[in-house]
């Protein structure tokens, strides 16, 4: 028989909060967006940082904005649906019995992402955009009941970047840019709290009178955040028809404010109201939180009139990301620190475009992504594992001023497994069945 473990009233409050309110899985590697342009999807971003034709270079790398020509308005929207499916294996709660739930079904969902892209020529050298767009969200949810109820419930995180770019030609063969971005994110997370293994572990009852999953409630979490980022960009034509792209992204340092509410079940809190403090109580708090430095290098050549090949690799420091503390009001709750452990990523394409005819233009990529995370440290929130892309797409010339683009990528995902225990003793391992398909639509105008 396991045998319990009493701890210290604080102590068992502070890892179950720690749960229950790091929200640091939702700027995770499996919530980064790269999908701000359907021409780039289509080719599985290859030369995103480098290829002509393609307004979303006023965000990729700021210095290729002299590539687009005269004035140039595009608008994007992408539909990216996740389907993630939890296929249990072993799963138990502080005491060793099975937890009691299903697998939580579909835990993805179909997210809208949105972007647009202004950019303009000022003189003979300088160019000058602007651009909307979403660098980081996505969507898990399961069913409350689940067997990791108490790893998590709700994830959800919704940013937008607000960006002026800025470049100078320092002549038709070398350019310079930079932008300066105001991100401004939102992120909620839920999930369940084992209140009985709580006060079973308190000894503030006599034993027995609470279990673990005798009295569950439920933790949410709900914040949000800004500040401000930059990029840098250089773009060289080394011979007509070839670009090289280099381009920096910031990280992004944020102060997350927001609020943590807590249902708990009638039972508990009768208990918490006999205890010193105002245990569970709502209360709000604040996380320091670093968003990565990306670089780039990318390419793109034309090898005639109709063929070109790009190819595209990045490098995103996630070993930045190595803890979260989180700081809350209430005096008595203590600061909780949780230990992530990511570590840097590289992500590489290759692609190519078919100009079938004068108006008509084809193009496909492959890619691949690594995910910062592993199986030490890999979430329920965020089911994540390396990604294979296979991307597909088309512009159509409607008139000489405007260019529909549609593009189409499926990621490949493996069977990402996890082993992950909750605050209050809980266990859960198995692994995902996971299936990513991204459709993007734009349209393209020049005047």
């Amino acid at each position: 028989m396991m045998k319990s473990r009493t701890l210290p009233l604080r102590s068992a409050l502070a890892l179950a909060v720690l749960a229950a309110c790091a929200s640091a899985p939702a700027f995770a590697g499996g919530f980064q967006i790269k999908e701000n342009s359907a021409v780039a999807l289509g080719r599985a971003f290859a030369g995103s940082a480098s290829a002509p034709g393609d307004a979303a270079i006023i965000s990729n790398n700021p210095a290729g904005m002299r590539l687009l020509g005269g004035r140039t308005v595009q608008v994007d929207l992408t539909a990216l649906n996740l389907e993630a499916e939890y296929n249990n294996t072993y799963n138990r709660d502080a005491l060793g019995r099975p937890l009691t739930g299903g697998n939580g079904g579909d835990a993805g969902d179909l997210n809208w992402i949105p972007a647009a892209y202004f950019a303009m020529p000022i003189g003979e050298q300088f160019h000058l955009g602007a651009y909307v767009d979403a660098p980081f969200g996505l969507k898990t949810e399961y069913d409350a009941d689940w067997v990791g109820r108490y790893n998590g419930v709700k994830s959800e995180l919704r940013t937008i970047d607000l960006g002026l770019s800025l470049s100078y030609d320092v002549n038709p063969y070398v350019s310079f840019g930079g932008s300066v971005f105001y991100q401004y994110a939102e992120a909620e997370l839920t999930n369940a709290v084992d209140f009985g293994a709580i006060i079973a572990n308190t000894g503030a009852t006599p034993p027995g009178a609470f279990l673990p999953q005798s009295a569950d409630g439920l933790a949410r979490v709900k914040g949000d955040t800004k500040d401000w980022g930059f990029k840098l960009g250089a773009l060289f034509t080394i011979v007509d028809g070839t670009n090289i792209g280099v381009t920096y992204r910031s990280k992004v340092e944020h102060d997350i404010s927001g609020n943590a509410t807590f249902t708990v079940p009638a039972p508990a809190a009768a208990v918490f109201a006999q205890l010193p403090g105002n245990l569970f109580t709502d209360t709000g708090g604040s996380a320091f939180l670093e968003t990565p430095a990306v670089a780039t290098l990318s390419l793109t050549t034309r090898v005639n009139d109709q063929w070109t090949l790009m190819g595209e690799v990045s490098r995103t420091a996630w070993s930045s990301f190595e803890s979260l503390t989180i700081d809350f009001a209430n005096p008595a709750q203590p600061n909780t620190t949780e230990v992530f452990g990511w570590r840097d990523t590289w992500f590489g394409s290759v692609g190519a475009e078919y100009q079938m005819n004068d108006q008509w233009v084809l193009r496909g990529g492959i890619g691949y992504d690594q995910t910062p995370t592993s199986l030490e440290h890999r979430s329920p929130r965020v089911p994540d594992a390396d990604r294979r892309w296979l991307s597909l797409g088309f512009s159509y010339l409607m008139s000489p001023a405007a260019t529909i683009n549609v593009g189409y990528t499926h990621l490949f995902t493996g069977e990402p497994e996890i082993a992950s225990h909750s605050s209050t003793g809980s266990f859960v391992n198995g692994h995902y069945d996971t299936t990513v398909n991204i459709l993007a639509a734009s349209m393209t105008y020049r005047f």
